[in-house]
């Protein structure tokens, strides 16, 4: 997993994206509607997340995407075992 991390890390980086970390959230956290001060790309590697952008819902699962534009209001749930993902930033 590691070696997939890296290449999703140089793979951002090359794309202008300057931070890439990993995040992990407890199980059935929900983070009410907010936004960042940075544009995000993010890939789910493990649990399962919803994602709600405007009246919009996704629920990302491994291996499923997400972009979002700098100051986009958000809101995030995770799922009963919690979640885990790549997420590079472009502050």
């Amino acid at each position: 997993m590691r070696a997939e991390f890296d290449d999703y890390r140089d793979q951002a980086l090359a794309e202008g994206y300057d931070e890439v970390l990993e995040r992990s959230w407890p199980p059935d956290l929900q983070i009410d509607t907010h936004a960042h001060a940075f544009a995000l790309k993010l890939r789910v590697v493990r649990g399962e997340m919803w994602l709600t952008v405007g009246t919009e819902t996704r629920h990302l699962r491994p291996g499923d995407e997400a972009v979002l534009e700098r100051d986009a209001l958000h809101a995030e749930r995770y799922g009963h075992s919690g979640a885990s993902y790549w997420v590079a930033r472009r502050n």
